[in-house]
Order: C-alpha cells, then sequence, then structure tokens
C-alpha cells in the first residue's frame, strides 16, 4: 500500500496531554512541586499546540512553567514567568511549530544569551548552530552567520537580538529559513518576511533582557527508554571573561611546563566568543572561530581528532562554497566549470579554509596532541578548552612548537 510521504509532514497531531502537569521533588517531610501549564496558540480561530514531535505521528505538548521554585543545596531554578522559548508570540505562523522549531529556537537563544553587548545572531539547525557571528549592525552579523554555512542553514532558525530593521528583512527574505525570532519587529519589515509564508515569525520581548538569564539554572529531564528519568541542572558557564582565563601550564615528572605566548587582545576576544558558543554544541565538539564569526563547527563526534578534523574539513567545504556563491550566485556544487572549480579550490587552499589565524575550541581536554595538532598544522594561533588531561604537557609543547597560544577553562562543556 503506498503511502503519501510528502502529506505526513502537513498532518497536525492532536495531543492528549493534560492541560497542567506537576512535577514534585518529596525529601522526607518537604515536598517541592513545579507546576506547569500546557501553550497553545490561537491559529485561524481554533487552539493549537504543537504541531508534532521529533517525527509526524508523534504527539507532543509546550508546557511552560507557572509556578514553584525548587531549590536544592544553594542553586535554585529560574523563576516562573520569565519565560523565552516556551512562550512565544506568533506573529507570522505558517505551519505552527513542531518540537525541532522550539528546541532550535530555545537553544539559539541559549548561547545568544551570551552576546548582549553587540549585535548578534545565531542559525541553528537540528539543535546544533551552524552558524554565529557578532557584527557592527544585525544585518551584518546575520550576512556573517549565514555565510558561515549556507548549506547547514537551509531550512534553520535564525535568532537576532536586536529589532529586526528592514535591511536584515530583505537578506533573510532571500534564503529559506524554518524559524527567524528576534525582540521586535521595526515597521514594514514583518511585510517583508511575509513572502515566505511558511516562514514562523516568533517575537520574544524578553531577548532584549537575555543577560538576566546568564548563569541562571532550571532542572532538565532525560526520560530513558524504560520510563526511567535522569535530572540535572542546566549547565552555566564559568569562564565569562578574560579575567576567566587560565594561560594553560602543567607539570609533568617533576618539570614545568608552560606556554610561552600569551593572547593579545584579538585572541582573548575569540576564545572567549568561541567558548561561548561552544557551551551549545553536541559533543564531542571542536569548533574554529575567527574575527567574531564561526569557520568549522564540528559535533556530536566520538574521537576528539575526528571531530577536529571534521570542522577543519567543513571550513574548507563552506569557504569554498562562499567563494562560488559570491562569485558566480551558485554552490559550489552546482558549478560544472571544472577550471573555475580549480580556481576556488586554490583560493582556499592558500587560505587553508580561512582557519589561518584562528581561533581552536574544545569542549573537553585533548588526550594527545593530535587532536590539537589538527589546528595548528592548519594556521590555528589560539587554543582554549578545559585542560585537566594527563597529557597536557604534549598540548603545550605543541602550541609552543607553532607559536601559539592557549589557555584553559577548567571546566568542561559537555552537552548530550
Amino acid at each position: 500500500m503506498s503511502k503519501d510521504i510528502k502529506k505526513m509532514y502537513k498532518t497536525i497531531m492532536d495531543d492528549h496531554f493534560p492541560a497542567k502537569m506537576e512535577i514534585s521533588f518529596i525529601d522526607s517531610d518537604k515536598r517541592q512541586t513545579l507546576c506547569y501549564e500546557k501553550v497553545l496558540w490561537t491559529i485561524d480561530n481554533a487552539k493549537k499546540g504543537l504541531r508534532y514531535g521529533e517525527n509526524p505521528g508523534q504527539e507532543a505538548a509546550l508546557y511552560r512553567l507557572a509556578n514553584g521554585n525548587l531549590v536544592l543545596g544553594e542553586t535554585e531554578t529560574i523563576l516562573p514567568g520569565k519565560y523565552l522559548a516556551s512562550d512565544i508570540e506568533l506573529l507570522q505562523s505558517g505551519k505552527h511549530p513542531g518540537k525541532t522549531n522550539l528546541t532550535d529556537t530555545d537553544n539559539a537563544l541559549n548561547i545568544l544569551r551570551y552576546f548582549e553587548d553587540t549585535p548578534a545572531a545565531v542559525i541553528v539547525k537540528h539543535n546544533n548552530p551552524c552558524g554565529v557571528a557578532k557584527g557592527a549592525t544585525l544585518e551584518e552579523a546575520y550576512s556573517k552567520a549565514y555565510m558561515a554555512d549556507r548549506v547547514a542553514a537551509f531550512g534553520g532558525c535564525i535568532a537576532l537580538n536586536r529589532s529586526i530593521d528592514k535591511k536584515t528583512a530583505e537578506s533573510i527574505s532571500m534564503q529559506y529559513a524554518e524559524v527567524v525570532v528576534a525582540p521586535d519587529f521595526e515597521e514594514g519589515t514583518l511585510d517583508i518576511l511575509a513572502k515566505k509564508k511558511n516562514l514562523r515569525v516568533i517575537k520574544i520581548g524578553n531577548i532584549s533582557k537575555l543577560s538576566n538569564f546568564v548563569g541562571k539554572r532550571c532542572v532538565e529531564f532525560k526520560s530513558l527508554m524504560d520510563g526511567g528519568i535522569i535530572t540535572q541542572w542546566s549547565f552555566a558557564p564559568k569562564t565569562l571573561s578574560k579575567a576567566d582565563f587560565t594561560l594553560a601550564s602543567c607539570e609533568y615528572k617533576g618539570k614545568n611546563y608552560k606556554i610561552k605566548r600569551e593572547p593579545d587582545e584579538n585572541e582573548c576576544d575569540d576564545m572567549l566568543f568561541g567558548w561561548l558558543v561552544e557551551s551549545g554544541i553536541t559533543s564531542n565538539s571542536v569548533i574554529y572561530v575567527k574575527n567574531g564569526v564561526t569557520v568549522g563547527i564540528g559535533t556530536g563526534e566520538q574521537d576528539r581528532v575526528g571531530v577536529a578534523e571534521i570542522a577543519r574539513d567543513k571550513a574548507y567545504k563552506k569557504l569554498a562554497d562562499r567563494y562560488c556563491f559570491e562569485k558566480y550566485n551558485i554552490s559550489y556544487n552546482e558549478l560544472v566549470d571544472m577550471d573555475k572549480k580549480a580556481d576556488i579550490d586554490t583560493l582556499v587552499n592558500q587560505k587553508k579554509g580561512g582557519l589561518i589565524g584562528s581561533c581552536m575550541v574544545s569542549d573537553a581536554f585533548f588526550p594527545f596532541r593530535d587532536g590539537i595538532d589538527v589546528g595548528l598544522k592548519q594556521g590555528v594561533k589560539s587554543v582554549i578548552h578545559p585542560g585537566g588531561s594527563l597529557n597536557d604537557y604534549h598540548s603545550i609543547e605543541a602550541c609552543n612548537e607553532h607559536d601559539a597560544t592557549m589557555v584553559f577553562t577548567g571546566q568542561r562543556s559537555f552537552k548530550h
């Protein structure tokens, strides 16, 4: 029996989840209860919740924290009513959001909250960023984030930390995206975005106060296949400024090892930028950044050498695509003229995929120098990672051989 596969993705699930949910933590005679209410939107005069879950056929519901506060030790949950992705304002729905749209939005904000002091853009696809950038203007930040990986940005979620102006809206309307989210939209911008009928345009006023969410924690729940649940506090990076860096050093068999060159101002900026972007990337991960823009992002790999190589290879491929698009207005994969391709390849190789002078970021330490050597051979000049390996001295020696600097954060940044 044949099936209409496309029809599956147009199907809207009527979920059977209740209107309210309570989760209680009980210790002896003490009970702390978190109270949630299901989120619904009025679309075409009907109340609708999430379109469906991760796949068509999976019922899903979005709940927002309406009441209660959990305190464990010295840590407490974020207070009810401080809503972001759990209470969005749909300005244009086209197709109303599904589970992946909301989780992409949430992770984009998770990263964006650290960059309030400058216009910034985060483009997320499948819950990982494919482009993150800062800029002098919002349109510049968006364009840099988009050009960092045009291919992956197709159908992604775009999150911006400033009110969208007409120039930025025009740039967004030239690409295909599933979601655009911002704190506000200047007059006339919604008319521009309306050209993309299926684009979900989302307003979250609290984006203008994102810095208030830095360091705040919520309880995360992970359900196991047998119905068990793992709970944990959400991750909060401790390295929030250059003052939190530690110049890499260690002792091994009675000998002291230390990085010879301290980072300059631009390297410090990129290391901090890269480390905060790293907090929203699935581990194992290694990324490269340069001048406030992601150059290559490697995610979810089993070994650190492999993910460093993936991020390197993506940097080469994405730069080739960018050069091709800028010169011929088509993707690198669509270019059939082999001489033109060869010219692009030569330029990309000369630039080493844009990695010369870049910063290498790892969510955990390098257990051996082979991982860090992947970046150093491409011209990486600064490295940031937690440190703490028995073989840190290998990484220190590798950096010193390449006149690269390296700092430790003292905190792992895994995200599973």
